[in-house]
């Protein structure tokens, strides 16, 4: 429900597919962490010491990763409290489920955003330039940066658009072509940047 809440709650703008990944494991993992961890304090104090460990000797990654780590510090708890059985079935059912949705793209959007860059003079104005291109050809359209280019003459300017479903892109680059002048532009896909 949570990472539902999440999707629905950001589908207009670029989320982390990851993170909602996670969101879907993560509280099962932490779940068996505390019913290991009950209410022995020396368990708890040990506990503490390897995340800390593990959080200040790893390399930083996506969601995920951080994920994996939680999941093998469960098992390992419940193998350490004497717990084979209850490890594997953690690990055999945590594990599929995270197989299935990673198979299944769960989380991943049909239409992915894009980052459009295109280069105007200085005379244009920016500001409703495209948007009547941007209204015919995609659902979503975000300014995120102005930049100003070949010492002040030039303007790049950064949109993320969703385009619409079967459109013609490069008839949709070329309309834009015919505003800025024939300057250049550049459409591709957004790096996704995490940091945990």
């Amino acid at each position: 429900m949570l990472a539902g809440a999440y999707i629905l709650a950001n589908r207009k703008k670029k989320y982390s597919t990851t993170f909602a990944l996670t969101m879907v494991l993560l509280p099962a993992v932490v779940a068996v962490v505390i019913i290991m961890v009950g209410s022995d304090i020396a368990r708890a104090v040990s506990l503490g010491g390897v995340f800390a460990l593990v959080r200040f000797r790893s390399i930083p990654g996506d969601a995920k990763d951080i994920l994996n780590v939680f999941l093998a510090m469960a098992v390992g708890l419940a193998c350490g409290v004497g717990y084979i059985t209850l490890a594997a079935v953690i690990a055999v059912t945590i594990g599929a489920i995270y197989v299935i949705l990673s198979i299944t793209n769960f989380a991943v959007p049909t239409n992915k955003p894009k980052e459009l860059k295109i280069t105007i003079p200085e005379n244009l104005n920016y500001y409703g330039a495209f948007d009547d291109l941007f209204e015919e050809y995609t659902t979503s359209c975000e300014l995120v940066k102005v930049k100003t280019a070949n010492l002040g003459t030039l303007y790049t300017v950064t949109y993320y658009i969703v385009e619409k479903k079967g459109i013609d892109e490069k008839k949709f680059l070329d309309s834009i072509r015919c505003r800025n002048g024939n300057l250049n532009l550049s459409i591709g896909m957004i790096e996704e940047k995490e940091s945990l």
